[in-house]
């Protein structure tokens, strides 16, 4: 079969919501729909995306990380799952890697990232600008 057809069937099935653009080194708030019996609330969950994965929108996951009561919990959310109700971005952090794995090892001040201040009214990438020329004052011609 063409991927394209496999692709738009796949975005089709998985209901595509608009959520941010989840990158590695991201602190994120997920809520996620949790079914009891009859009931069903909204559970939050907070932690470092530690590693993002898969290539179509019906593949793509994310990992988040967080650490309670010094215990590592990781869960894997993939972005077409029907019970995840939505992904807030709170800050970001500057990191090097797709996947930042190691951090599981680490404890204490080592295991700390550093925070990149990003707002959206702001460019990107700061250009230079390029002096300006100055022109000698144009003579006149003497009469």
């Amino acid at each position: 079969m063409d991927a394209t057809l496999i692709a738009h069937i796949q975005n089709l099935a998985a209901g595509k919501k608009d959520f941010p653009q989840i990158r590695t080194g991201m602190q994120v708030e997920v809520a996620q729909r949790i079914r009891e019996w009859d009931k069903s609330r909204i559970q939050k969950f907070e932690g470092v995306v530690i590693k993002t994965g898969g290539k179509t929108h019906g593949e793509k996951t994310f990992t988040v990380r967080r650490v309670t009561n010094g215990l590592g919990i990781e869960k894997t959310f993939p972005i077409s799952c029907p019970t995840l109700e939505g992904v807030e971005v709170i800050r970001q952090y500057k990191v090097n890697r797709k996947n930042i794995r190691f951090i599981r090892e680490l404890q204490g001040k080592s295991a700390r990232l550093k925070e990149v201040k990003v707002s959206k009214d702001a460019p990107k990438k700061a250009t230079k600008k390029a002096p300006a020329k100055k022109e000698a004052p144009a003579e006149t011609p003497a009469e």
